[in-house]
This record gives C-alpha cells, structure tokens and sequence, in this order.
C-alpha cells in the first residue's frame, strides 16, 4: 500500500521560510516523478512543482518561480519543498503526490496523493 505522509507545515511571517517534507512507502521511490500541489480555501488544488525520478529536471508553477525549490532524496524515499519568502498568497494545504512520469505529474493523473500539510503565512 502506497503512502505519502507529507510534514513541515505551520504558521508562518510574509517573507519568511519553510521546508516541507513527504515521505514515501509502499513504492519503488527511485521509479517515481513526484510533485507538490496546493489547495487555497475554496480554490480547486493546484500544481506547486514536480521533480523527476532522479531529480534531473524540476518544474513550477509560475507563482512559486525562483522562491520554491522542489528536491528529493532517494535514499531517504523523500521528496522536498524549500519556501522562501513565503507570501500570504502561499496560505493553502499541501500535498505530494507520486505519478509514473512528470507529464502525469504536470496533468495531474497520479498515482498516490498524501493527507496534506497546512501552511499558513501571515501578513
């Protein structure tokens, strides 16, 4: 059984930092492209960033451009967000998901999502 526990969130100032962690099991990590997406309050979950089964090649939504950093650690089965200069516009949950290539990541047809992890940052 595939699980993605995603960890990290909390409350945070406008400007400031937070890493998010997902762990993986119950899947062959190394195989797998993952992703982050984010869900607004009344907003439809959106896609955050996605990384290649061996971290090559890393994508973002234009929003989180040069302030978000999606990383991975095959070793440790564990994907990465690093967010910097957090805006309140950031304020959603967050969640990883697993998908068999970056393309599925990118149209959303996953393969696992995780429960999600709030971040919520203040002005």
């Amino acid at each position: 059984q595939v699980q993605l526990v995603e960890s990290g969130g909390g409350l945070v100032q406008a400007g400031g930092s937070l890493r998010l962690s997902c762990a993986a099991s119950g899947l062959i990590f190394s195989r797998y492209a993952m992703g982050w997406f984010r869900q607004a309050p009344g907003a439809e979950r959106e896609f955050v960033a996605a990384i290649t089964w061996s971290g090559g090649s890393t994508y973002y939504a234009d929003s989180v451009k040069g302030r978000f950093t999606i990383s991975r650690d095959n070793a440790k089965n564990t994907v990465y967000l690093q967010m910097n200069s957090l805006k309140p516009e950031d304020t959603a949950v967050y969640y990883c998901a697993a998908a068999g290539n970056s393309r599925q990541i990118l149209s959303k047809t996953l393969d696992a999502w995780g429960q999600g992890t709030l971040v919520t940052v203040s002005s």
